[in-house]
């Protein structure tokens, strides 16, 4: 590829991913407002973990304006080691606390089905304060690893500052790779367990209810059971955007001389990035509450402008009133 052609290349990629941090920003924003206006209206403490998502999705959408900066002037930035392990690390860590966050979202909702009778026991507020630290200690150790272990990082850096420049790919492919495959295992299993006890925890809760033992209202466990319908989409999403990246990584790993780096790094990883657009759409379409939160809002928002308005208009009629009043 000639140098123009590249430099032209590069600014597309700079141009759509400055479209794709704002969307992914104010989007999982305006999701992050209605999830605070919906716990603090009901209580409920599973939405924390719907929040976390969002608010982990943000920090996506921030950490990749330095590469669209960079990118949109055609061309890639040129800066010391320790600042672009420093700027990948930024990249890496929410990234990685967005997979773990979806993880616990399906664990907290297969926890619901599988042991309704238990869980407001079992998912208490400790019990979420502690799985939101342990996920966010584990993804800045996955995010800040290659700048903390001199192995992993590349050993001829060029002072271009790309993922694959700054860390040895064979090590953040292998990284990856067994983060995201065991996660996905245990997607595919508790919902192919969920199949099999939903309708049977069904009617045990209805005979439960009726004998007056304290336990999850059936009205809960269907909330439950639609609540996993839409965690059932984010996962497929998920799997859609992210498993490319990560079976190509396994081809390079043991094709060495397919020389796949830049295709992984300049198509794949920003097809799983975008992943980060998909979760909130995900929820503001797909999840009653939220939805109906999102559309409270902007109704709220749409009566505050019209009160201005009509403030603004009072006040106009007052003022020619007064004018013509002291004129005559």
């Amino acid at each position: 590829m000639s140098p123009a052609l590249a430099a032209i290349d590069i600014a597309v990629m700079g141009w759509t991913l400055s479209v794709g941090s704002i969307l992914i920003i104010s989007i999982n924003l305006l999701v992050a407002i209605a999830l605070v206006l919906l716990i603090y209206k009901k209580g409920s403490q599973n939405w924390c973990f719907v929040l976390n998502l969002a608010v982990a999705d943000i920090l996506v959408g921030l950490a990749i304006t330095g590469i669209a900066n960079d990118t949109v002037k055609g061309h890639l930035s040129s800066m010391h080691k320790e600042a672009c392990l420093l700027r990948m690390a930024f990249i890496i860590a929410p990234s990685a606390a967005s997979i773990l966050t979806m993880f616990l979202i399906s664990l907290d909702r297969y926890v619901a089905i599988k042991m309704p009778l238990r869980y407001l026991q079992l998912m208490d507020k400790r019990t979420i304060v502690g799985a939101l630290a342990s996920l966010w200690l584990l993804s800045t150790v996955v995010g800040f690893l290659p700048s903390m272990v001199e192995e992993m990082q590349h050993g001829h850096y060029g002072s271009l500052c790309t993922l694959f420049s700054v860390i040895d790919p064979q090590s953040i492919i292998v990284v990856f790779c067994v983060t995201f495959f065991p996660v996905l295992l245990v997607f595919i299993y508790c919902y192919l367990d969920i199949l099999k006890i939903a309708c049977r925890h069904q009617r045990r809760i209805q005979q439960t209810t009726q004998t007056g033992l304290r336990c999850l209202p059936p009205s809960h466990y269907c909330a439950h059971v639609k609540a996993l319908k839409t965690v059932a989409v984010l996962v497929g999403c998920f799997t859609l955007c992210w498993c490319p990246f990560f079976v190509v990584s396994i081809v390079q790993v043991l094709c060495q001389p397919c020389e796949l780096y830049r295709f992984l790094e300049y198509q794949l990883w920003f097809l799983g990035l975008s992943n980060s657009l998909i979760n909130p759409l995900v929820y503001a379409f797909w999840q009653k509450e939220v939805r109906q939160q999102l559309f409270y809002m902007f109704a709220c928002i749409k009566a505050s402008h019209c009160s201005v308005q009509k403030c603004k208009m009072l006040t106009l009629f007052f003022h020619d009133s007064l004018q013509v009043f002291f004129s005559s």
